[in-house]
């Protein structure tokens, strides 16, 4: 089994302008020159300035364009969501999908996410499904059941390539809120994760890549 490169995927959310893009994709763009990262580097920027990005990063190899969202459905009357393949069409190598927001703020299931990810996977595109529980849900101490949960409805769908999925852990309590995961809960919910992926995939040569989001 080969080791993945570790990633590093910087979420925009709602955040960004023409001028302020340019100058932070440059500064990244002189850093790495200056000093190469031993890891992926993505950046899920609002869809809006995918057609900037792709032709900021057309010389950036080592900068991959992330898109914060994707469309289950390949195409039709589903107004303001974006198919897999119009983020093809502008180089978008990443797709962040489940995340916390778009499950609390927009009612995505758990199957809906795998659907999401599924269309992500049919188009040559990684999906970075996002896992993580809310503060009632940790204080009622049922953390590993919801990330268990959230996770097996993925696999139930795309188990047979489930090496191609990244899966990002993100504690819903401790965004924006100065709250911390010490790294004990944060080895065992990376394990829980690891587990569910490994006790429920199909055997495949390389495994799934685990990381914590922060925000």
């Amino acid at each position: 089994m080969t080791t993945n490169k570790k990633l590093i995927a910087g979420n925009w959310k709602m955040n960004g302008g023409l001028a302020a893009n340019e100058a932070l994709v440059k500064a990244l763009q002189q850093g790495l020159a200056a000093s190469p990262a031993a890891c992926d580097v993505a950046l899920c920027a609002p869809a809006p300035y995918f057609a900037q990005l792709q032709s900021l990063l057309a010389t950036s190899p080592a900068l991959a364009l992330g898109a914060q969202d994707i469309s289950a459905h390949p195409q039709g009357a589903f107004t303001g969501e974006q198919s897999a393949a119009m983020l093809k069409d502008f180089g978008v190598r990443y797709a962040i999908v489940g995340h916390s927001e778009r499950r609390q703020y927009h009612g995505e299931t758990d199957e809906a996410v795998a659907a999401k990810t599924a269309a992500a996977l049919a188009n040559g595109i990684t999906p970075i499904v996002c896992v993580g529980e809310t503060l009632a849900q940790r204080e009622a101490g049922q953390t590993e059941e919801v990330v268990k949960r959230q996770l097996a409805a993925v696999i139930h769908v795309n188990g047979h390539c489930i090496s191609e999925i990244v899966v990002a852990y993100e504690p819903v309590w401790a965004i924006g809120t100065g709250k911390t995961l010490r790294p004990s809960g944060r080895r065992r919910c990376m394990l829980c994760c690891a587990r569910s992926c490994i006790t429920r995939r199909a055997s495949t040569p390389r495994a799934s890549r685990f990381f914590m989001a922060a925000a």
